[in-house]
């Protein structure tokens, strides 16, 4: 493809006019205005600095085991290569290292590689660098984030899914699951178990994600951890399926019991519960609350929210669930009681004889339950390759068949044998064939399925999108991250029980001044602001972010459902990336890019901006083309400045090739 081709289908225009950006209404002189901003706008000193030598623990990957990765790897590639036989379908052809290079830091650390690691990378005569690089990757603090933004589109993460729900916890005990590289069926049994407050045992999120929705709450558990949708049958049969509502009840029932609040009660609430330690909190919590409404404060409502925020608790005990009053089928009757039941299979033996939210969780994660271990391996492969086996990857039923049943089933397979380890899983299906092709246009609308020649080509989510900008413009990309359970709890437990008023207004004001949304906020302006932007990882940003927030723009869900993330064009992203406040960061003085690129001569710039932006060296006729617009500006430096925004706006930036 030529220089002018690749440019133009970026941005529509033709190249000339892309250098000058005169689509944003800027010549070469107007182009330089972002540096010279630089005065009044610098980036902010933590973020020009060095990275911290430690930003996390991370576990580390097991070397030893790289054979069997490789014979694993090996074993699904000769599955695919049967089926596109099968099919007569081609793969496509190998990448370069350059191409690899970019796709595999692009889908293990969710970013770019910078210049110098790219470069690194292609100087390395190492016949294992790519294994190497692989496993470097999937134990680094990049791998984390990438995979935390991974799953908070999947479990909806929020800070405030409610104004007392405070789940900063919940969100840190997600991450540190990626970080420990906990076993999953571990990490859902916890979550689907955990008892307590959200400071105390944070696991317990993933129920009150849902809190006082019991019904969504089993939709959205099978939905996520089963790939099964049988929402539906809350109030009917399924129209499309042959879950049925009573089934639906059956399997409400096992979790039936979960109580948010001891008995039910808490602040605002007539009754008072019994005895017990969580019971005298609610009573306290109650009387504090009465206290709070008669001196009609203006900070009644943060005081009344800061109260239930510490006498919301998880906890279980069996109670009966009766079919809805308009129940319509003739196997019950309105009002009846129904008996708890899985929907397939049985509940593992050790656990019959525990209460039904155990049996639930042990039903689920069990390893005779292989729809289990079925929904993550699609789920992962489809995160690598880009197209689930089974699509969408949380509708499996009777007439939607995988593509391939023979690899998913093996896939389920390796998931089982690995001990539902998803980290090694990954590790396998990056080190296939497969998966070093060139990707290949998939049209999802196609009826015809598609038979991985290669992964399918895929535009970069929101957050690689931004974590990618980021890494031309940070050195530092943590300047900021996530606070700790132990932070959180820090500034949240209040004993009510001996807790005057005057307690719990100094417990909120440290909350608010530590965690509240506008002190949050100013604590990353601080630390990493630059033009109304906090320049650190996507992974580390309030969540939901506003609506015209660049990751916003570009597709990052508001967390409110199951993968709401869209990847798909509009106009204000265009605008976004000609001349938005995270493309001229790029090029201010400090930025990784900018003091990169100027520090070398013009011919060598050329080559340090296709490096940074693109991952790969210019061909002849781009490099003239860019040394001709560099030599022509008023400066070198806007002359760089035209050339990076113009890669930066083409297609070959924003897809994962």
């Amino acid at each position: 493809m030529t220089t002018a081709r690749r440019w133009t289908r970026g941005v529509v225009v033709g190249l000339v006019v892309v250098f000058c950006t005169v689509a944003v209404g800027a010549g070469s002189k107007s182009a330089a205005k972002p540096r010279r901003a630089a005065a009044i706008m610098p980036l902010p000193a933590a973020v020009t600095k060095d990275p911290p030598r430690h930003v996390m623990d991370v576990a580390r990957v097991k070397r030893g085991t790289r054979p069997a990765v490789q014979a694993a790897a090996g074993r699904i590639d000769e599955l695919l290569a049967k089926h596109r036989q099968e099919h007569g379908v081609e793969p496509s052809r190998h990448l370069t290292d350059a191409a690899f290079a970019r796709r595999i830091y692009l889908e293990l650390a969710g970013r770019i590689p910078t210049h110098d690691e790219l470069v690194a990378f292609l100087d390395s005569k190492d016949g294992d660098k790519r294994a190497d690089l692989v496993d470097a990757l999937l134990e680094s603090p990049d791998y984390v984030s990438h995979f935390y933004n991974f799953w908070a589109d999947i479990l909806r993460l929020q800070e405030r899914p409610d104004k007392h729900l405070v789940f900063e916890p919940y969100l840190a005990y997600v991450k540190d699951s990626i970080r420990t590289n906990k076993p999953y069926d571990e990490w859902v049994h916890e979550m689907l178990t955990a008892d307590g407050r959200l400071w105390e045992n944070p696991a317990v999120g993933f129920q009150l994600r849902d809190e006082g929705m019991p019904l969504p709450y089993v939709d959205n558990t099978v939905r996520v951890l089963l790939g099964t949708q049988i929402g539906c049958a809350q109030c009917h049969d399924h129209p499309f399926d042959h879950w049925t509502q009573h089934e639906f009840y059956e399997l409400a029932a096992l979790t039936a019991g979960t109580k948010t609040r001891p008995g039910g009660d808490g602040p605002g609430k007539k009754r008072t519960p019994p005895s017990g330690p969580a019971a005298q909190i609610a009573r306290a919590a109650y009387k504090l609350q009465q206290e709070n409404k008669e001196r009609g404060q203006k900070n009644r409502a943060a005081v009344s929210q800061f109260l239930r925020a510490n006498v919301t608790s998880v906890a279980f005990a069996d109670k009966k669930l009766t079919l809805p009053h308009d129940y319509q089928y003739d196997d019950a009757k309105p009002l009846e009681t129904v008996s708890p039941k899985v929907l397939w299979g049985e509940v593992p033996s050790a656990a019959r004889a525990a209460n039904g939210r155990e049996q639930f969780a042990s039903w689920i994660v069990s390893r005779d339950n292989r729809q289990f271990a079925r929904t993550i391996a699609n789920r992962l492969w489809k995160k690598v390759m880009g197209v689930g086996l089974v699509e969408p990857v949380d509708d499996f039923k009777d007439d939607n068949p995988a593509t391939d049943p023979e690899l998913l089933e093996h896939l389920t397979d390796e998931m089982l044998r690995l001990d539902f380890d998803l980290r090694e899983f990954v590790r396998i299906l990056v080190s296939t064939d497969t998966f070093s092709r060139r990707a290949v246009l998939h049209d999802t609308m196609s009826a015809a399925p598609f038979r991985f020649p290669g992964p399918a080509l895929k535009r970069m989510t929101a957050e690689q999108l931004w974590d990618s900008i980021l890494t031309l413009v940070a050195r530092n990309q943590w300047a900021a991250q996530r606070p700790t359970v132990a932070e959180v709890a820090g500034v949240m437990t209040v004993d009510l029980r001996t807790a005057t008023l005057d307690d719990v207004d100094r417990g909120l004001e440290a909350f608010l001044s530590h965690y509240g949304r506008q002190a949050s906020k100013r604590h990353l302006m601080q630390a990493c602001g630059y033009r109304g932007l906090e320049l650190v990882r996507a992974s580390e940003l309030p969540t939901p972010l506003p609506l015209g927030h660049f990751l916003r723009q570009f597709g990052q869900s508001d967390r409110e459902t199951i993968e709401g993330g869209r990847t798909v064009a509009t106009i204000p992203q265009i605008l976004a990336m000609f001349n938005g406040p995270i493309t001229h960061a790029m090029l201010e003085k400090g930025s990784v890019i900018y003091d990169e690129v100027t520090s070398h001569k013009p011919k060598e710039a050329v080559d340090v901006v296709f490096l940074s932006v693109l991952s790969h060296r210019p061909t002849a006729e781009e490099r003239a083309a860019a040394i001709q617009e560099i030599t022509s500006a008023e400066d070198p430096a806007t002359g760089c400045g035209n050339v990076i925004w113009a890669l930066l706006n083409t297609r070959e930036f924003l897809f994962i090739q």
